[in-house]
């Protein structure tokens, strides 16, 4: 990938395609699976549900905190299976993005009718 757009652009497009084929109601874990595949199959580095220490002056610790995708070691993807996305799901991406200091994130909810109102880009 040239540029960090044309990376998200490509994660929408399969995030789309997922939920195109699968449609809202199912657990986030199903959709994660799905995207890491098509992911996966357009030759992307994925990492799912990979640690994320916490680093508190300067001690690091396991405080069990998760990103549930990262591709190309750049893009942050939180996903979610709920209602509606609320204040506490924002802060959790940005958060997630400052301990891994990676300046890209998608918040993606797929329990909507259509994608496109549960879509969320945030840059650091």
């Amino acid at each position: 990938m040239d540029t960090v757009n044309e990376l998200t652009g490509l994660i929408l497009k399969k995030a789309y395609e997922v939920h195109s084929v699968l449609g809202p109601g199912l657990l986030e874990s199903a959709y994660e699976e799905c995207l890491c595949f098509e992911l996966t199959e357009c030759e992307l580095k994925v990492e799912r549900q990979k640690a994320l220490p916490v680093v508190y002056k300067t001690i690091r610790m396991d405080a069990g905190y998760r990103l549930d995708i990262l591709v190309n070691d750049t893009v942050i993807i939180e996903l979610k299976a709920v209602e509606a996305l609320s204040p506490i799901h924002t802060a959790q991406i940005l958060t997630y993005m400052k301990l891994s200091h990676k300046r890209y994130g998608l918040l993606i909810n797929f329990n909507v009718k259509s994608l496109k109102e549960g879509i969320k880009r945030y840059i650091l």
